[in-house]
């Protein structure tokens, strides 16, 4: 697993392709993704292989959806979850086995229960009592019985950003627990619905398993209260989260959360069941870049800035998140004073920190880890086209998907 790296000489890697020679030949446009897809492949086999090939590493496509990585972690044995009906199609366009694949999320519209029902996969993840009657009345009418997963709300918080944090009382997600024998009911009552999951999902940037395995105990315990009332379910699903380190704060690998996983079920004498887990972050995160352009710097006294072509537009995680990326020079480590890097949008929240590039500017830096949640959280703010996207296979770009570029989107808008 290789993911961003520097070489002898100390400059910067990505899947055994020199990010300066890439610059150099003039093939991508800045901003730029560029994803390691060996790296990603061989992360997720390598989880894969940790749960066992009898569970699910359900790959959580909003991560990243480019087909190219898809592709490639279904190629390892993963699965996928899901949270829309794009999603869904990507997933099994790409190679993904219905029954290896489930479907989240608070408010699937009446199309998306067709296509999940319709499809056959493993589990619709029901996330409210409510919603049991929109699924049942769907299902109805395709006369198609529906696979359902109740997602509980654990009631579990975690030192995590409040935007990630879901597992919690006052999170939208997930059936309380006060509500969950109703769930069950309505459920049971449904001709053609089945119950065959419970889930959790606690938040993301966990960096270990200690706050995963007790969001999971609680999913285990309404396992076991399914299996009291002489109704035994056929998996588990304890969710993702499972964090990496931006360079900040260390997280323990996926394969340590799979082996606290498989562990617990053990002692909760479940083994039985079917285990899913649902990572991200962890099989794409370190293994993508963010190439951009230094546009100049800016002097003011005792302040100095560094600009850059990509911005919050580009990646919004240290907007929304307050995340912080590593800002690198593609010739040399991070050295001397910090500059502060900025992006081109008019937001004074389009800011990366601060960062010891170099003393002297280069004319192009590296934005690290940036394989999850960001071409799937970028927009075209400010009139900005969407960047190229470009994918390594052996020291060599596979392919790139190309940058819409500004005039398409001035004719989006003159023809709106």
């Amino acid at each position: 697993m290789s993911g961003f790296q520097r070489n002898s000489s100390g400059q910067a890697v990505i899947g055994a392709a020199v990010l300066q020679h890439i610059v150099e030949t003039g093939t991508l446009t800045t901003p730029a993704y560029i994803y390691d897809l060996d790296g990603i492949e061989e992360g997720a086999k390598a989880l894969v292989d940790a749960l066992g090939h009898d569970n699910i590493v359900a790959y959580a496509v909003k991560a990243n959806t480019a087909g190219s990585v898809v592709k490639r972690v279904a190629r390892a044995g993963a699965g996928a979850d899901v949270v829309s009906a794009g999603e869904l199609q990507v997933a099994l366009a790409c190679g993904v086995p219905p029954a290896r694949i489930v479907m989240s999320g608070v408010g699937k519209d009446t199309a998306e229960f067709d296509q999940a029902i319709s499809a056959g996969i493993r589990g619709i993840q029901v996330e409210s009592v409510e919603e049991i009657a929109r699924l049942a009345a769907r299902a109805s009418a395709l006369s198609h019985d529906a696979n359902v997963s109740i997602r509980i709300n654990p009631s579990v918080e975690i030192d995590s950003h409040s935007h990630i944090a879901t597992g919690h009382d006052e999170a939208k997600f997930g059936v309380h627990l006060d509500d969950l024998d109703r769930a069950w009911a309505a459920i049971d009552a449904a001709p053609h619905l089945k119950a065959v999951g419970v889930s959790a999902h606690v938040g993301s940037m966990l960096t270990s398993p200690e706050p995963y395995v007790a969001s999971a105990k609680v999913v285990c315990d309404s396992a076991k209260a399914r299996r009291a009332m002489g109704k035994m379910l056929e998996f588990v699903d304890l969710g993702g989260g499972f964090g990496i380190d931006y360079g900040g704060q260390p997280a323990q690998p996926p394969t340590v959360f799979a082996k606290a996983a498989l562990q617990l079920l053990a002692e909760q004498e479940l083994a039985d069941h079917q285990l899913v887990v649902e990572p991200g972050r962890s099989i794409v995160g370190p293994y993508g870049v963010l190439l951009t352009r230094v546009l100049q710097s800016k002097t003011s006294s005792p302040r100095r800035w560094a600009m850059i072509d990509a911005g919050m537009n580009d990646l919004l995680r240290p907007a929304l998140y307050q995340a912080h990326h590593r800002v690198e020079s593609l010739s040399a480590p991070p050295s001397g004073t910090p500059w502060r890097v900025v992006g081109p949008v008019c937001e004074s929240s389009d800011d990366f920190g601060l960062h010891a590039i170099s003393e002297t500017l280069p004319d192009y830096v590296v934005i690290r880890d940036a394989g999850a949640y960001g071409f799937t959280l970028a927009s075209e703010y400010n009139g900005r086209a969407l960047a190229a996207e470009a994918f390594i296979s052996k020291g060599q770009i596979e392919s790139i998907s190309a940058s819409p570029g500004v005039d398409a989107w001035i004719k989006s808008r003159l023809d709106a």
